[in-house]
């Protein structure tokens, strides 16, 4: 299934975002306020958000396509500059002067985290940005194995965007992977595959998911009310929980073998979901799949790649 990775051609619609890392070290108190002087020695960019799954994407072999927006700044051309060079394809991304790109940056003192500073836009994207998305999207949907929508919050995914993509994408037998936000969730009738984590699927419900009951009835109601093919719920250090249409559901334990940074594991996990699928994986192979490579992930720090050979090697090691 991995090999089958190669070549595909996927669509990834959602909010890019521009993940800032400030390393340093700490080795004093601040005189100004009780808090750790951290003294930076190094900077990073990185994409986050629908560009880090776009970027995922191309780490294991596919050819990502990339629809979103960005500030028309110099932070909107650094984070292009690094998809391309990953071979992330960036002409659908739509270039607002009316608004800002999105930084998140996080303070680290070696493997700490100190702080995190988001610099951001939650307004909903103006219609003629959303209308140069769909036309871009229907000229990519195509030829296109399968769309990942990521979804953070930020105004560029609405329910008519979605309605439009899905329409498309069914009429091409296409998988349609959603990794979604509660404010939104719901919206989302007719995916292929959702990925909440625990929080945000409580917080759709409107219920506490405190045990195995409340789970399994938090994800059959979202199965029930989003009619889509199938809900896979992420855990964290629980593993995931798998439910489809007359199945009972399907418990996958965390393969992490050591968690040093939780930063990207649910865009791997949608990422490799949905190449999973594309590849001809059944919905619990794929999980599997991408359950072994969010392992991966969060044993590294920041947001971490991860390539199909480590992959097979997870696997094969457990």
């Amino acid at each position: 299934i991995t090999a089958g990775f190669k070549g595909k051609k996927i669509l990834v619609l959602g909010d890019v975002i521009l993940d800032e890392y400030l390393l340093g070290d700490v080795s004093r108190i601040s005189p100004e306020a009780p808090v750790p002087v951290v003294e930076v020695r190094k900077q990073e960019y990185k994409p986050g958000g629908a560009a880090y799954v776009a970027l995922q994407a191309a780490n294991l072999g596919a050819l990502p396509r990339l629809a979103g927006v960005t500030g028309k700044d110099h932070l909107a051309a650094a984070l292009s500059g690094l998809l391309k060079k990953a071979g992330v394809d960036t002409s659908g991304l739509v270039a607002d002067p009316a608004r800002h790109t999105i930084v998140k940056t996080r303070v680290i003192a070696r493997t700490q985290q100190m702080v995190r500073i988001d610099r951001e836009s939650k307004s909903s994207i103006s219609k003629k940005d959303a209308e140069k998305i769909m036309l871009y999207a229907e000229s990519r949907i195509t030829d296109s194995d399968a769309v990942i929508v990521s979804d953070y919050n930020k105004g560029v995914v609405g329910p008519h965007l979605f309605s439009r993509v899905v329409s498309l994408a069914k009429r091409r037998g296409i998988t349609v992977t959603v990794d979604p936000k509660p404010a939104y969730c719901l919206e989302y009738r007719g995916a292929t595959v959702l990925t909440p984590n625990t929080a945000e699927a409580a917080q759709s419900m409107g219920v506490q998911i405190t045990d195995q009951k409340s789970l399994n009835a938090a994800g059959k109601q979202l199965l029930r009310r989003l009619k889509s093919g199938a809900v896979l719920i992420t855990r964290g250090e629980h593993g995931m929980a798998l439910f489809e249409k007359n199945k009972k559901p399907y418990y996958i334990p965390t393969r992490a073998k050591e968690v040093f940074d939780v930063t990207g594991a649910g865009d791997t996990v949608a990422a490799v979901l949905a190449l999973s699928l594309a590849a001809g994986a059944t919905m619990t192979d794929a999980a599997q799949i991408a359950n072994f490579a969010a392992g991966v992930v969060v044993g590294k720090v920041g947001a971490a790649s991860v390539t199909a050979a480590e992959i097979v090697s997870a696997i094969r090691k457990h």
